[in-house]
């Protein structure tokens, strides 16, 4: 459960968090046209606060909100800096934020150009998103039977409310059936993404991870494993991925902002090369680790301080 904490930016205001409400007919909650982004601040070793990758989430906000044809009446910076000020109103030393994009209450009906177009940014404590056993031992997962859009039906590079809903059922299906996480092929049958992560395979000491041109999100986390991986000379190749090629992989791990990088031990009852968090898996999420809480500065650039 989200705690409460003090103040919300809704639409160039900072309110109180218990008057940040919408109408019943607010057309997003209806019809599922709303853009938004989950980003994290992390507390550095020397106390310091900082919003990791903050201007590449705002430019994928912005995307997503292009591809759905809705206009935001802030602008970029507006809406990066009402993330920093959401942050220093709550007190927040670490925490995940949420811009949201939305279509307001007006007209009904799935063609509704005149309603407004609202934008809020919430933010809230957020530990292990997966569990702190799950940095550290590995997740168990299973190929869903619900699959990722195709990229003509939906809009993979978006970030979009409305299209959530299959993931929603991914990971319902996968708890209930007693896993972890679910991994979600697509269309054609090539695997995709967890729920809400992007995934990785290591083979033989390469990565292998779906390509952009999947249907898949372009994720931020995913972007800086990549570099990562090239800065510490892994040979990583982007391509299709099969469902045997997960069970047969020496190494599976999930990134993301809420996730991380999340190390996968066994899929569909089949454990992931020995069972246990694999060295390039470890590397690479140590690495991530020691960026994001500061004590490694080689990529201070991807910092906004609070």
């Amino acid at each position: 459960m989200v705690e409460k904490l003090k103040k919300i930016w809704l639409d160039g205001e900072m309110i109180d968090w218990d008057d940040a409400t919408v109408h019943i007919l607010t057309h997003s909650l209806h019809y599922g046209i709303g853009a938004f982004e989950g980003i994290r601040a992390y507390k550095h070793k020397d106390g310091t606060t900082h919003i990791f990758r903050l201007k590449e989430h705002i430019e994928r906000l912005f995307d997503s909100c292009k591809m759905v044809l809705m206009q935001p009446k802030f602008t970029r910076e507006q809406i990066a800096q009402a993330c920093v000020e959401t942050m220093r109103q709550n007190g927040l030393a670490e925490g995940y934020l949420r811009p949201l994009v939305f279509v307001g209450d007006g007209a009904m009906g799935v063609y509704a150009p005149d309603n407004p177009v609202r934008a809020s940014v919430i933010v809230w404590k957020w530990g292990t998103y997966l569990g702190e056993d799950a940095l550290q031992k590995g997740i168990r997962c299973k190929i869903s039977s619900f699959a990722r859009h195709h990229v003509n039906v939906s809009l993979a590079k978006g970030k979009i409310t409305g299209q959530y809903t299959n993931s929603v059922l991914a990971k319902r299906e996968a708890k209930l059936s007693g896993y972890d996480e679910a991994i979600m092929l697509d269309p054609q049958g090539y695997v995709s993404e967890g729920s809400g992560e992007n995934i990785f395979v290591v083979k033989r000491g390469a990565l292998l991870t779906p390509d952009l041109s999947s249907s898949i999100l372009e994720g931020i986390t995913r972007e800086t494993i990549i570099q990562l991986a090239r800065e510490e000379g892994i040979p990583l190749v982007e391509g299709r991925v099969t469902r045997d090629q997960l069970w047969l992989a020496d190494e599976v791990f999930f990134t993301g902002t809420a996730a991380e990088v999340t190390p996968v031990r066994e899929i569909d009852n089949r454990p992931i090369g020995d069972g246990t968090v694999g060295p390039i898996s470890k590397r690479l999420q140590s690495r991530f680790f020691e960026i994001v809480r500061g004590t490694d500065r080689s990529h201070m650039e991807w910092f906004t301080r609070v």
